[in-house]
């Protein structure tokens, strides 16, 4: 992990002075970027998302997919959470928490926007940093890769019903054609043009051309996420400001959902007999976000202005710290889980 990449959380807390600050000082310019809009998406936060996840897209390679039989267990325990748990499971904490015993100290009119923001968050697993994650606990490079594919791969056709579903179910109004829109825009174009890149790439250069690109768009895609965090606080600064408590409080249901799913992909790893070096990466891709693209989708269904905005900058802000957590739990139960594994189901030859 790099200098910049291990600050992460420091960043995010340093663009939320920045925009607060920038967004009493500089009204207009915040309020111009704003209107900036076609068709409800707003052009500069769609320039910046592109830059944020194109460089993590260039990283997947899907003829990786073929390699997605090797560790059969821990696939099906990663997709099981990613898929059928992790959205229903922030769905019912949202409500919980946020719909029911914070809502006294948070605003009327943006608690259905709280709640949509954080399934939103939770819809899509992640697909760049995990491959950093996956590295500190050891993990296994192929099931890692294959997986994130996979992942990718079902994120086009299921990001979308799984939003509509919960946010339906939490009687929040789906903006459908917005929302068809998000995808096209932040999934399925990203992915053709990274995809064709990547091609291009590895035809002139192989590997070091593409590891090259890389390096040079690595520092590129974190700053387009820091310049859309200022431009979010702009218009969120008055809100915070009038409760700060709100980020702890959305914070909450976000710390308890990672926690949970990481737990939850480890034990059933675990009890499969799936090897220590999948299990690891298993519980870290089933508990974290693709923010980046949460925070897209957020803006673009929502506004600027809303609660669902602001609750997938929670998870961004503690990103980072929350992993590392999480990472330090699994190296160091490593012993216990291998002393506790089911027996795999094919032994290996003597």
């Amino acid at each position: 992990m790099s200098t910049f990449e291990r600050y992460l959380t420091l960043w995010v807390a340093l663009c939320i002075v920045a925009g607060i600050a920038l967004g009493h000082v500089m009204p207009g310019f915040f309020h111009a970027v704003g209107e900036a809009e076609i068709a409800k998406v707003n052009l500069p936060v769609a320039v910046l998302i592109w830059l944020m996840v194109i460089p993590m897209l260039l990283k997947i390679d899907f003829a990786s997919l073929r390699h997605v039989g090797r560790h059969w267990r821990g696939i099906g325990v990663t997709l099981f959470i990613n898929w059928a748990v992790k959205p229903f499971s922030m769905a019912l904490l949202g409500w919980l928490f946020i719909g029911m015993l914070f809502r006294p100290y948070l605003p009327a009119d943006q608690i259905d926007s709280y709640i949509a923001g954080l399934i939103i968050l939770a819809a899509a697993p992640c697909t760049a940093m995990v491959f950093v994650w996956s590295n500190l606990t050891r993990g296994e490079p192929h099931f890692t890769l294959s997986q994130v594919a996979l992942n990718d791969a079902i994120m086009i056709v299921a990001f979308a019903p799984i939003v509509g579903l919960l946010l339906g179910l939490s009687a929040i109004t789906v903006p459908w054609a917005t929302l068809m829109l998000s995808v096209a825009l932040y999934i399925v174009i990203p992915v053709i043009i990274a995809q064709v890149v990547r091609t291009l790439l590895l035809a002139s250069g192989g590997s070091a051309a593409l590891d090259r690109f890389l390096k040079t768009l690595g520092p590129v895609s974190l700053v387009a996420l820091l310049a859309t965090l200022v431009l979010l606080f702009g218009f969120q600064g008055e809100q915070i400001i009038a409760q700060p408590m709100i980020i702890a409080l959305l914070a909450v249901p976000i710390l308890i959902q990672v926690y949970f799913n990481a737990g939850l992909a480890y034990l059933l790893n675990r009890m499969a007999g799936e090897e220590h070096c999948v299990a690891g990466p298993s519980a870290l891709i089933g508990a974290s976000n693709f923010f980046e693209l949460a925070v897209a989708a957020a803006i673009s269904l929502f506004g600027f202005h809303s609660g669902a905005a602001l609750a997938t900058v929670v998870g961004v802000l503690i990103e980072v710290p929350v992993m590392l957590t999480v990472v330090w739990i699994v190296n160091r139960s490593q012993g216990w889980y291998e002393r506790g594994a089911a027996r795999p189901a094919v032994k290996p030859a003597e």
